[in-house]
């Protein structure tokens, strides 16, 4: 496993843009997939974006597309996730992991994005 400590968080004016930082502990960081997910109050936590090992592929959900990117950068242990033209029902949240082996294995606390109407 690794350990991920998230920041960038905040509250924003819907329209405005928001980049979350995930940075990881350990060695292992460049072997594994990472996501960024996202739990509403009252609502289950759902999948955003994906990037696997070397930023060769993303993923994304319907409802970010266009709007959210997913990078990373193995040489600084980091995953970003850029956030553009916020609504407020993007308000939750933003979690992000590390998944190895299919596994979803590496959870960091979790990163609270408040977007205002």
């Amino acid at each position: 496993q690794v350990q991920l400590v998230e920041s960038g968080g905040g509250l924003v004016q819907a329209g405005g843009s928001l980049t979350l930082s995930c940075a990881a502990s350990g060695r292992a960081f460049s072997t594994y997939a990472m996501g960024w997910f996202r739990q509403a109050s009252g609502k289950e936590r759902e999948s955003v974006a994906a990037i696997n090992w070397n930023g060769g592929i993303t993923t994304y959900a319907d409802s970010v597309k266009g709007r959210f990117t997913i990078s990373r950068d193995n040489a600084k242990n980091t995953v970003y996730l850029q956030m553009n033209s916020l609504k407020p029902e993007d308000t939750a949240v933003y979690s992000c992991a590390g998944r190895r082996g299919g596994v979803w294995d590496s959870w960091g606390q979790g990163t609270q994005v408040t977007v205002s109407s």
